[in-house]
């Protein structure tokens, strides 16, 4: 049985910082500076007491009005997120409540960030083929502006929060393909939130100073952009290989692709070494940035929405990052 996708929506929270305003707290920068370097102008941060689950939900209600589904119709939800509400329990049971789902429905979270959308999907046709489900809800959401050091600017320029809904089901528009994947835990210390949790359950106050002179802050978001780079230019090329070999493709059978959003940068680089044509691929973070797992749903919605992605097409997406983790597969629009 055949797993497609039936609809898909997003909510992005209120508040908005601009690039001006970023300056504003970094003088030593300039707002072409930020634009330039990491493609975006402004990004969209949750509220003060604005959680995972709450945008979540936002997303979710958008999805039923957007295409006027009966949430009643959903038989599995899944919710991709490394901010959940709460340690136990799943923020994903919290939602079937708070949707109206039914309770003979199976809800679970799980832990991951840039790939976790395409996980999501392979999750899902996985339930979908096993006869298990029929409409699986996929939610993304992360709230990363929560983790991030006041100081730190290199993070607060790129993240943006927001949160994605996607419903996979038996028929839909989008067919979903074969996947490829892969998993190298032994970079996990690159993108890591190092306190909090069993490890280093209390907070340490502690820093260092890594090799490239950013700041370490054991109780905030740390990110060695230079190791997560130079990952994605190794992982990427080889992935987009693997999905079109497991999906009987060629490069050029692809019409449009659609990977997880980072930065404008890492994106035109990625794009170069894999040898795709600038009007095929797409590039977006001006008023999102990186929202991690939902940049993906967000790219395949506007990317719908402005006549981008059609009927008839072939569309490759990925995501890769936190883990380090990546997932790829191909989405035949019919």
């Amino acid at each position: 049985m055949g797993a497609y996708i039936k609809a898909i929506s997003y909510y992005l929270p209120e508040t908005v910082l601009t690039n001006e305003a970023l300056v504003r707290e970094f003088p030593e920068w300039s707002v072409d500076k930020v634009a330039q370097k990491v493609g975006v102008h402004s990004r969209h941060l949750a509220g003060e007491h604005e959680t995972a689950g709450d945008m979540a939900e936002r997303a979710a209600r958008r999805l039923f009005d957007e295409y006027t589904i009966d949430p009643k119709e959903v038989d599995f939800l899944l919710l991709c997120t490394q901010s959940p509400d709460y340690f136990f329990p799943s923020t994903a049971c919290i939602l079937q409540n708070r949707l109206g789902l039914r309770t003979d429905v199976g809800a679970f979270d799980y832990n991951l960030g840039c790939s976790g959308c395409v996980y999501g999907l392979a999750v899902a046709k996985g339930l979908i083929a096993g006869g298990i489900a029929r409409n699986v809800l996929l939610l993304t959401a992360e709230t990363y502006n929560k983790y991030l050091h006041p100081s730190d600017k290199s993070n607060r320029s790129i993240f943006g929060d927001g949160a994605a809904a996607c419903l996979i089901s038996t028929d839909g528009f989008a067919k979903i393909g074969a996947f490829g994947m892969g998993t190298d835990g032994s970079g996990a210390v690159h993108l890591i939130l190092k306190t909090g949790a069993a490890r280093w359950k209390m907070a340490t106050g502690l820093s260092v100073t890594d090799d490239e002179g950013h700041v370490w802050h054991d109780d905030y978001l740390y990110m060695n952009g230079g190791a997560v780079f130079n990952f994605t230019l190794e992982v990427v090329p080889a992935l987009l290989r693997l999905v079109l070999e497991r999906n009987e493709m060629q490069k050029e059978g692809i019409d449009y692709f659609v990977f997880h959003q980072a930065n404008k940068f890492m994106l035109n680089t990625i794009r170069k070494v894999c040898g795709l044509s600038k009007d095929k691929f797409y590039v977006n973070l001006e008023t999102t940035g990186n929202t991690v797992s939902s940049t993906v749903m967000i790219g395949l919605k506007d990317c719908m929405d402005m006549g981008i992605v059609k009927s008839g097409m072939s569309v490759m997406i990925a995501g890769f990052g936190v883990g380090l983790s990546w997932s790829g597969t191909v989405l035949k629009f019919k």
